[in-house]
């Protein structure tokens, strides 16, 4: 017999065992659901922008993606920049301190305007107040613009603003949609050029939510160019 015969009679060897058949199991776990959150979330924005063309990148292993889509049906976007990253699921001993840092998957969109869309001329964001005191999340020019605090099917919110246009439109997004569900921020960012999305990813919601937005804001850039302006 071997010198450490001794061993295998120890808890704690059978307790390594049961550690390491855990890890192998979470890791093909984790896996599998990363790979189905990624899949929804990604995938299905070939057809909500009608891509003319794309490019996706792996930017964190098993964690971390980004797509540059060119939309086909946005007359005011020239671009489309998508970042998704998704919890650590397959790595059981470092979800736990991600789950402390990060908290939740995120989605992330940034629409850049084309000359169409520059026609959009004042800043506005909602944001939901618990989403806006995490790291990271703070508004940049929060001390220019109104702010005022908005119940949204029950979840409160922050709404700022330049005006009350900018208010209503953004009110007026908040109606179409009917409750945000795993929406934390939508922006217009005129003097960056461009409109900011983000949610949690949720398997079966991404596509549907970007669709609203993405009508709301063609519909948006129509209407300012016609020199229309928001219903009350």
């Amino acid at each position: 017999m071997f010198a450490y015969e001794n061993i295998i009679y120890q808890p704690a060897f059978y307790f390594l065992i049961a550690l390491t058949i855990a890890l192998t199991l979470g890791y093909t776990w984790g896996r599998r659901i990363n790979r189905r959150v990624v899949v929804n979330a990604l995938d299905p924005l070939l057809e909500v922008f009608k891509a003319r063309d794309q490019q996706f990148t792996n930017i964190g292993g098993q964690t971390g993606f980004h797509a540059n889509i060119v939309p086909g049906n946005m007359r005011s976007v020239r671009r489309v920049d998508v970042t998704l990253t998704v919890l650590p699921r397959q790595s059981w001993l470092y979800m736990p301190l991600s789950l402390l840092v990060r908290k939740f998957d995120r989605f992330s969109l940034i629409l850049f305007f084309n000359k169409r869309g520059r026609a959009i001329s004042e800043e506005g964001h909602i944001i939901d107040t618990r989403f806006e005191k995490m790291m990271g999340n703070r508004i940049e020019n929060a001390p220019s613009l109104s702010v005022r605090e908005v119940d949204w099917a029950g979840r409160t919110f922050h709404l700022y603003s330049a005006s009350e246009e900018i208010a209503r439109r953004l009110q007026g997004l908040m109606e179409r949609y009917g409750e945000p569900g795993p929406i934390r921020h939508v922006a217009i960012l005129p003097a960056e050029e461009r409109a900011y999305y983000f949610q949690i990813p949720r398997v079966g919601t991404v596509a549907p939510h970007v669709s609203v937005f993405r009508d709301w804001l063609e519909e948006f850039v129509e209407s300012v160019g016609r020199g229309e302006t928001a219903i009350e």
